[in-house]
């Protein structure tokens, strides 16, 4: 029989997407009301892999990356996935369901990328409350490697290059921890 121990806490990521950059302070806010201080941001990277989001949200979409202070424990991810949700229609255009922003929840740990999501698929496990989660990098040979599945735009050298310097920073807390 195997025996039980408890997992490291992990560090908490968000992907925000949006065609309206001066949202992002507001957007921050809100997040770090729930997630505790943010620790890092990206810069602002144009997201040109598909039009999928342009009805709804607009042109000119970008993406940044945001890592926050406070580890949590791997099992809040389905809350967190909850969470966004809420921020995201907060943010909506008045009176619809259109979004101004996208956040994609999710946490790095050592060994890997999780990211929640409220769309099964067969790479994908569910969670509680509608939520699944699915392991969308790989850490092997000292970077963080794709998936057949990952998304083309989690599959760039910009957005691994920041998966590693956030999985940098959270190596640097767990030397605090343990």
């Amino acid at each position: 029989m195997g025996v039980l121990t408890s997992p490291l806490p992990v560090k908490p990521i968000i992907a925000v997407l949006t065609a309206a950059p001066p949202l992002l302070p507001a957007v921050h806010q809100a997040l770090a009301r729930r997630l505790g201080p943010i620790d890092w941001t990206s810069a602002l990277l144009p997201f040109t892999n598909t039009n999928y989001y342009a009805a709804e949200m607009g042109e000119n979409l970008q993406r940044q990356f945001l890592s926050f202070e406070q580890l949590m424990d791997a099992a809040e991810l389905a809350a967190m996935k909850r969470f966004t949700n809420q921020v995201e229609q907060a943010f909506a255009r008045e009176g619809t369901h259109h979004r101004r922003v996208n956040l994609d929840a999710g946490y790095l740990c050592s060994a890997k990328l999780v990211l929640a999501s409220t769309k099964d698929h067969a790479h994908r496990i569910y969670l509680r409350d509608g939520i699944y989660a699915e392991i969308t990098l790989r850490f092997h040979r000292k970077t963080f490697q794709p998936w057949a599945w990952t998304y083309p735009d989690y599959r760039s050298q910009a957005y691994i290059d920041i998966f590693n310097h956030i999985r940098t920073i959270y190596r640097e807390q767990l030397k605090n921890i343990l």
